[in-house]
């Protein structure tokens, strides 16, 4: 899964990236709507998940916010080549 994908592209669309105070450090947060969006899963299925500490995330008030990078690690550690 990577930039070409359109579903990828899609879910990213007008995402804001919070960069830091150094130059390479940047992240950007999903919703928990956009990720699932992203995986094609439902938003119970990304509660499950964050529940389950599978899936890292943030708290901000009473939602949550999930790296992108986190997204991509999690989804390469359950990749399966059919064959």
């Amino acid at each position: 899964m990577g930039p070409d994908n359109e579903a990828y592209k899609e879910a990213y669309k007008g995402v804001v990236p919070v960069t830091g105070s150094g130059s390479s450090a940047r992240a950007t947060f999903l919703t928990v709507a956009e990720v699932a969006q992203l995986m094609r899963v439902s938003t119970m299925t990304v509660y499950r998940l964050l529940k389950a500490n599978e899936l890292a995330s943030v708290r901000v008030g009473k939602s949550y916010r999930i790296r992108a990078d986190d997204v991509d690690a999690y989804l390469a550690a359950r990749y399966t080549e059919a064959g």
